[in-house]
C-alpha cells in the first residue's frame, strides 16, 4: 500500500480525496498498488466531513511520518509551499502539485532536488488543469523540435471575451457576472492582467528548451482595454479576440508573450469559447497538434493531480527524467516581433493613419466619428514608434 499526505483542503485538495475515493479501483490497478489517504494537512477543520480523523494541522506530522510515500501539494500560493515542498523532497518523498506559481518560480530547483534524491516532481495539473499537456511535451513530443506553443490557458478570460463577443456585453459587466458564477476570483487581477497565463506559458517554455524561463520576463498584456467597440470590429472581421499565451521560436530566437489576438476560422483556437482551455503545439516533423478540455475545476484538475501520484506509485524508486535546468534562458526582445496590428482611429485622422501604417484594409464597423484598420506587418518597435505620430483608440495584434 502506498500512503499520500494532501496539503490544503480546498477545492482542488478535497477534488483529489474525492476522485481518489470514486475511482479507488482503477487508480489502483493503474498504480499496481493501493494507494490510501493517511494525512491531510490543514488550518481548519471539517467536523461534519470523514476527512477530518485524517486532518493535522502540524506539518511535521507528516515529514517526520516514514509511511508517507507521496505528498500532494495544492495549497496554492508561493509560501509555505515551497518549503513544504523541499523539505519533502529532501527527506525523500515524491511530490505532486497544481501550484502554478510554486512550478513557475522554483520548478527547475524542485526537479534537481528530486533527481538527486531518486524521487519525483509531478506537475501535470499546474498548466491546463485537467488538459494532459506537461507530459506530452516530456513523452509523446521528444523526437520534434517544438517550435510554437500557444495557448488559451486561462479559463477566467476564455469566458469573459466569449461572453463579451456573443453577448456584446462590457468587460466590466461581464466580469461582474463571472464572478457571480464562481468563474472569476473576487480579486480577479492575476487573471485578467495576464500573469495566470504568463506562468503557465513561462512553464511550458522551460519544458520545451529545457532551461529556466522567469514568467517576470514573459512579456504581458491582459485584457482590461478590451471594449464592446473591439468586439464589433472583430466580427465586421469575421474573427474573434483572445488572450493567447504564446511561445514562437523563429530566427534563432524565442519570443514569449500574453497578449489579446484577432484569429480567425481557420485558427485551431478559434473555437474554443467559455471556460475551456486549450493548447497548441507545432512540432518541424509533427505539424500541428492540439489539446483541449476542462482548463480548470474542482474534478478535472483533481484528476491531473491524481495522475501524478499514479506515476509517483509506479516510480517511488526512480526518477523520472524532466530536462529542465536552473540555466537560464535568454528570450527575443518583445520589440523585434513582427506582426500585423488592428488599430481604431478617429475618422479625421484616418487618412493620416493609413499612411503611417501602410493600412491593407479599411474597416467600418457602423461606430460614429471612427473606423479601423489593418496595418502592414512591422516590429513591436517600429509600430510603437509609428503610433506616437497619431492618437490610437485602440489596437489588437492579428495571428
Amino acid at each position: 500500500m502506498v500512503k499520500i499526505a494532501v496539503l490544503g483542503y480546498g477545492t482542488v485538495g478535497s477534488g483529489v480525496v474525492e476522485v481518489l475515493k470514486t475511482n479507488q479501483k482503477l487508480i489502483s490497478a493503474n498504480a499496481g498498488d493501493e494507494i490510501e489517504v493517511k494525512h491531510v494537512l490543514d488550518l481548519r477543520d471539517f467536523p461534519d466531513d470523514p476527512i477530518q480523523e485524517k486532518i493535522v494541522h502540524d506539518y511535521s506530522v507528516i515529514l517526520n511520518d516514514p509511511e508517507i510515500q507521496i505528498v500532494v501539494e495544492v495549497m496554492g500560493g508561493v509560501n509555505p509551499a515551497y518549503s513544504f515542498v523541499k523539505q519533502a523532497l529532501l527527506s525523500g518523498k515524491s511530490v505532486a502539485t497544481s501550484n502554478k506559481e510554486l512550478v513557475a518560480k522554483h520548478g527547475a530547483e524542485l526537479i534537481s532536488i528530486a533527481k538527486q534524491q531518486q524521487i519525483n516532481f509531478f506537475f501535470e495539473a499546474s498548466v491546463g488543469g485537467g488538459i494532459p499537456i506537461i507530459r506530452p511535451l516530456q513523452c509523446c513530443l521528444t523526437a520534434d523540435e517544438i517550435d510554437e506553443i500557444s495557448g488559451i490557458l486561462n479559463g477566467t478570460t476564455n469566458y469573459v471575451l466569449s461572453e463579451m463577443t456573443f453577448q456584446g456585453s462590457d468587460f466590466e459587466e461581464v466580469l461582474r457576472e463571472a464572478q457571480e458564477l464562481g468563474y472569476a476570483e473576487r480579486n480577479p487581477q492575476a487573471d485578467v492582467e495576464g500573469f495566470d497565463a504568463g506562468r503557465k506559458i513561462a512553464i511550458l517554455t522551460s519544458l520545451v528548451s529545457g532551461r529556466q524561463v522567469d514568467f517576470e520576463d514573459v512579456y504581458t498584456e491582459g485584457i482590461t482595454k478590451i471594449s464592446s467597440a473591439d468586439m464589433k470590429y472583430a466580427k465586421k472581421l469575421n474573427c474573434i479576440i483572445k488572450l493567447l499565451a504564446r511561445s514562437r521560436r523563429k530566427d534563432g530566437q524565442t519570443y514569449v508573450m500574453v497578449a489579446p489576438f484577432l484569429i480567425g476560422p481557420k485558427h485551431p483556437l478559434y473555437s474554443v469559447n467559455g471556460v475551456l482551455n486549450a493548447v497548441y503545439v507545432h512540432g518541424n516533423m509533427l505539424g500541428d497538434t492540439m489539446f483541449f478540455g476542462s482548463g480548470a475545476g474542482k474534478l478535472p484538475t483533481a484528476s491531473a493531480v491524481v495522475s501524478d501520484v499514479v506515476e509517483a506509485a509506479r516510480h517511488l524508486h526512480d526518477h523520472v527524467e524532466v530536462k529542465w535546468s536552473q540555466e537560464k534562458m535568454p528570450l527575443g526582445k518583445i520589440a523585434d516581433y513582427v506582426s500585423r496590428f488592428f488599430v481604431r482611429v478617429k475618422e479625421e485622422d484616418q487618412e493620416a493613419a493609413c499612411a503611417l501604417f501602410g493600412s491593407e484594409k479599411i474597416v467600418d464597423a457602423g461606430i460614429a466619428g471612427e473606423v479601423g484598420l489593418i496595418t502592414r506587418a512591422m516590429t513591436e518597435e517600429q509600430f510603437a514608434h509609428l503610433a506616437e505620430s497619431v492618437s490610437l483608440l485602440s489596437r489588437i495584434r492579428i495571428d
